[in-house]
């Protein structure tokens, strides 16, 4: 079989071209989207709290999201030897978790200073449960497979279930996403505008890069 070549019978290279291309489409909507029409974002205001939410979609669409699917699929992307592939998925997926966690602080900070509750929609469910899974994740790949790193036999057993709870945890990211823009959606009552546009095409594209990145791991 030719190297880059799956079982499939194609080269994955046009798939993770175009989950980059996903990537940075996606990016750019968000970007829109916030600076444009919901005037940007920050940590602190006084005037205008909406901004310190803004935080939320930023760091967990681009930070979470999309890092972890670049993650994912750096041993499809990165030109080197499997050693570095290895540290850039491990790096990629640390920066992802800490992205994670920078947002879930902005939308607590955000319901804390307008006295809204926390943890009462689905959307905010499924995103708890995935950013624990995740960091979870993360820390026993990195003592099963990094340092001090198990056993070949056991490093074996280990990898599929790594493999498929990953990608469990990236769907995860994904459906929190998902409903996370339906709920701004509705609350932002969109309705049929330009903004409206943005924000589900900006759901479009994340289902596509799910499916991407989800075809990358199968071939």
């Amino acid at each position: 079989m030719a190297k880059g070549r799956s079982s499939f019978g194609f080269s994955t290279l046009p798939v993770t071209i175009f989950a980059h291309l996903l990537v940075i489409a996606i990016a750019t909507l968000l970007l829109v989207w916030l600076l444009h029409f919901q005037d940007g974002f920050a940590f602190k205001s006084k005037i205008n709290k909406g901004i310190i939410f803004n935080l939320h979609p930023l760091f967990m669409v681009i930070g979470f999201v999309l890092v972890a699917g670049e993650a994912i699929m750096a041993y499809k992307t990165v030109p080197a030897t499997r050693k570095v592939q290895k540290v850039v998925h491990l790096i990629l997926h640390l920066s992802a978790l800490l992205a994670g966690i920078v947002g879930i602080y902005a939308v607590f900070k955000f319901h804390h200073e307008l006295g809204i509750a926390n943890m009462y929609t689905l959307h905010s469910w499924f995103g708890m449960s995935t950013i624990c899974l995740f960091g979870l994740q993360w820390l026993l790949a990195f003592f099963s497979f990094w340092f001090p790193g198990a056993e070949s036999s056991t490093r074996a057993k280990l990898a599929p279930w790594h493999i498929f709870l990953g990608i469990v945890i990236f769907l995860m990211a994904i459906l929190s996403a998902e409903t996370g823009l339906v709920e701004r959606f509705i609350f932002l009552q969109l309705g049929r505008t330009q903004e409206a546009l943005i924000v589900n095409f900006t759901g479009l594209l994340l289902f596509l890069f799910a499916v991407s990145v989800g075809f990358t791991v199968i071939l």
